[in-house]
């Protein structure tokens, strides 16, 4: 074993001795993440698309939607489990269409870190929204488009939840 990977090591034993923690993993998942930024930024600069002085609150608000949206449909959507399946395992359902997945122990430091990220509504928010972000400067007419409909997706996600607790509580008081 090479010092640094025996240096690694201990230093992942001392962060979490009890648990696995893929640090490594963790580490290339950040570094893709920079580099999809990098990207972004790139595109900007070579499309010299100007950046907004102050995103719009309307954009603000859009984005923030649709990225609950895409997140949710992304991690925890039964349609959406092909995705999932090699860094995760099915679980059991949780209503509405969406499952709880376990991530795959598989003792690679990063199949473990993208089976959490992906099963993680809250973790792939922040690709999400750095990726809606960035359309917005580089393709906003498209961008917005696509936030549109996830936002009308959330809404009707809403309104279906609304009639069901409507219709089940109308069931009990005929009952």
């Amino acid at each position: 074993m090479t010092k640094l990977k025996a240096k690694v090591t201990r230093l992942r034993r001392a962060y979490a001795p009890h648990e696995y923690r893929p640090l490594g993993g963790y580490l290339v998942a950040m570094g893709a993440y920079t580099g999809v930024t990098a990207a972004i930024v790139g595109l900007v600069k070579v499309t010299r698309r100007p950046l907004p002085e102050r995103p719009a609150t309307a954009d603000v608000v859009l984005l923030a939607i649709a990225t609950h949206k895409l997140s949710r449909l992304l991690s925890k959507k039964a349609v959406t489990s092909p995705v999932r399946a090699p860094f995760t395992r099915y679980a059991r359902p949780i209503g509405s269409g969406e499952v709880m997945e376990e991530v795959r122990d598989s003792g690679s430091p990063t199949r473990h870190a993208v089976g959490e990220l992906l099963s993680c509504p809250f973790c792939l928010a922040v690709w999400v929204a750095t990726g809606l972000t960035g359309g917005l400067v580089l393709a906003p007419r498209l961008t917005r488009l696509v936030a549109t409909a996830l936002t009308a997706m959330t809404a009707s996600d809403f309104i279906q939840l609304a009639y069901a607790t409507a219709q089940q509580g109308a069931e009990r008081s005929e009952g």
